[in-house]
């Protein structure tokens, strides 16, 4: 007697695989135009004016070091060595007054360079959901080659628009060489 196994498998979307950049850009441009929200492109290089075709917002990035950098030019930078040269450490120096903040204007920049910087960094890896040591996708024996020399589009399941069948022939319809379904 032999015993079948059926798998229920919730799908994580689907994986359409393209030959090159053009196909990849109008084939994001029309994924953009059907509706769909959760989905991405894989390349294993920049393609310029990608994110324009997939309608992607600008980043947070920019805003988030902004204000890690305001936070440290003020906080940590400019009112700690307020408050030393006034309340801290009294000490009248050549005369000149307790507070001259002339001086403390290479430290108050330099700490806003820092902080902004560590603040990109965060903000980026925050955005990104980095680190992720495992992805659905890496189930695909094809999305191997997305660093290498293929163009991908991947459509999640969580999508509101997705249909395991309707999705798959849409992606078929948009000229891709090959389409799957990717188990979670």
């Amino acid at each position: 007697m032999s015993s079948a196994t059926i798998t229920t498998a919730k799908p994580f979307g689907a994986l359409a695989e393209f030959g090159n950049p053009a196909e990849l850009y109008h084939a994001c441009e029309k994924v953009r135009d059907e509706g769909f929200s959760v989905w991405d492109a894989h390349t294993p290089f920049p393609v310029h004016g990608l994110e324009d075709a997939m309608g992607a917002p600008r980043s947070k990035v920019p805003w988030i070091s902004l204000v890690f950098a305001l936070f440290g030019g003020t906080i940590p930078a400019f009112a700690l060595q307020s408050w030393v040269a006034v309340e801290g450490s009294r000490q009248v120096i050549s005369g000149k007054p307790m507070l001259s903040w002339q001086a403390f204007i290479p430290v108050t920049f330099e700490v806003s360079v820092l902080l902004g910087a560590v603040g990109a960094l965060l903000g980026m890896l925050m955005i990104n959901r980095l680190p992720q040591l495992y992805h659905s996708l890496f189930r695909s024996e094809r999305f191997e080659r997305f660093s290498d020399d293929k163009f991908f589009i991947s459509i999640e399941s969580r999508d509101p628009k997705f249909d395991a069948e309707g999705t798959v022939a849409f992606l078929q319809s948009l000229g891709s060489s090959h389409v799957e379904l990717v188990e979670d």
